[in-house]
């Protein structure tokens, strides 16, 4: 098998990035996780900055490769960097599995300081696709995770700790669904966060209360009298500009 290290003449040393990309399936919040070859080890997907790189740039690389898409709500949530977080094991496992041999001393088995991203994408847009070391990549809800390798499952326990602090503030809803929803799945998706039941009428009144959404036409589905009415945010792109992404 052919090379496929990084090389440390593209890459900076010591710096990684890790992105929980969240998506909403109508029913459940669930999280991309890939799978190594030949290792049974599970892992969020995650990569290098190139030396010529902007960090933020080097996150938006990786999440295309990994979704196919272009523009995705971002946000830079913490930075992991305890001494215990590095496992050189773990790395020449992986590698060794894919082929590639691992000298003592070589910089991918020393300490990495990962930067920590959370991505919210609608679900039915993406095709993931899996990266070079890895056999799938697939959905995952966010209660039914399988164990993953090193301090990632602690990165999905902060990344879901800080989108349910964000609920509010950053109308998480609005990068979960497609561009017209009723307000059951505005609901779900709130209720899916949460991981609680919210009480419908008032959930609707807190929602239509904070005039963030215009309403359109009934979705006829049955009965007519049944039928609820389809709304959309507000001002999308105006809203999308006062997100602080990191």
């Amino acid at each position: 098998m052919s090379n496929i290290l990084p090389s440390l003449d593209e890459y900076i040393p010591h710096l990684a990035y890790d992105s929980v990309i969240f998506g909403f399936n109508g029913e459940e919040l669930k999280i991309l996780i890939l799978e190594y070859h030949n290792t049974g080890l599970f892992a969020l997907p995650g990569g290098f900055v190139r030396r010529n790189e902007n960090l933020d740039d080097a996150v938006k690389r990786g999440l295309n490769e990994r979704t196919g898409l272009d523009k995705i709500y971002l946000e830079q949530f913490h930075t992991f960097g305890d001494i215990s977080r590095p496992d050189p094991d773990i790395m020449r496992t992986i590698l060794e599995a894919n082929g590639q041999k691992v000298e003592e001393g070589n910089w991918l088995l020393d300490r990495f300081i990962s930067v920590a991203y959370y991505a919210l994408i609608n679900y039915n847009n993406v095709e993931p696709k899996p990266d070079k070391l890895s056999d799938s990549i697939n959905w995952y809800a966010i209660d039914k995770l399988p164990p993953l390798m090193m301090d990632h499952g602690k990165i999905v326990e902060k990344a879901l700790e800080t989108l349910r602090n964000n609920l509010e503030k950053k109308l998480v809803g609005m990068n979960l669904l497609p561009s017209k929803f009723t307000m059951k799945e505005l609901q779900l998706v709130y209720e899916a966060v949460l991981g609680e039941k919210l009480r419908r009428t008032t959930f609707q009144r807190k929602i239509l209360g904070l005039d963030i959404l215009k309403r359109h036409e009934k979705l006829f589905t049955g009965g007519a009298h049944k039928a609820p009415y389809l709304y959309s945010f507000k001002n999308k792109e105006s809203i999308e500009q006062q997100y602080v992404h990191g």
